[in-house]
């Protein structure tokens, strides 16, 4: 009986090793996991369920992110499902410390952390610029390559570069 729940276990770990290694179609620096929309896969019946929360209910790449998550556990083996999860609401409070490394070094601004000004409601967030580091920035356009970012400038250094947005 002990040699089956780690054989599960086991199994368990490497659905989810798959399904996490999947870069996001939109910002490819960064995996799903890294985002924190893969929000879990176990074994049922043996099928690798795969559960997936989108960025938000509009997102274009949640489709594309599901196939690819599908073909993930299928290429490493597994029967698989993906199940779109809407609750609780995706954060950014929930990307790895990692994927905001990630983006930063993508050139990409990561997320402030979650306030409760309201000055975060309307997007009067500090942001620093990923390439140098200056808070000398300012927004150009509320909307940047996706509907996710927006486009910041940086004063020192010239630069623009996109900021994902705290949700």
């Amino acid at each position: 009986m002990v040699s089956i729940a780690v054989e599960s276990a086991e199994m368990a770990r490497a659905a989810w090793a798959a399904a996490a290694s999947v870069p996001d179609p939109e910002v490819p620096c960064v995996t799903v996991a890294d985002l924190g929309i893969l929000r879990a896969v176990e074994i049922e019946d043996g099928v690798a369920v795969a559960r997936v929360t989108p960025t938000y209910s509009g997102c274009p790449a949640v489709l594309a992110i599901e196939l690819a998550v599908e073909a993930a556990l299928r290429d490493a083996g597994f029967e698989a499902r993906v199940e779109r999860v809407f609750s609780p609401a995706w954060t950014t409070e929930w990307i790895t410390a990692e994927g905001r490394s990630k983006l930063r070094e993508y050139g990409i601004a990561p997320p402030a952390r979650a306030s409760n000004s309201i000055r975060a409601l309307f997007g009067e967030t500090q942001v620093d610029c990923p390439r140098c580091g200056s808070s000398e920035t300012e927004r150009v356009s509320e909307f940047g390559s996706t509907a996710c970012k927006a486009l910041y400038r940086c004063a020192t250094c010239r630069e623009p570069f996109d900021y994902f947005k705290c949700i």
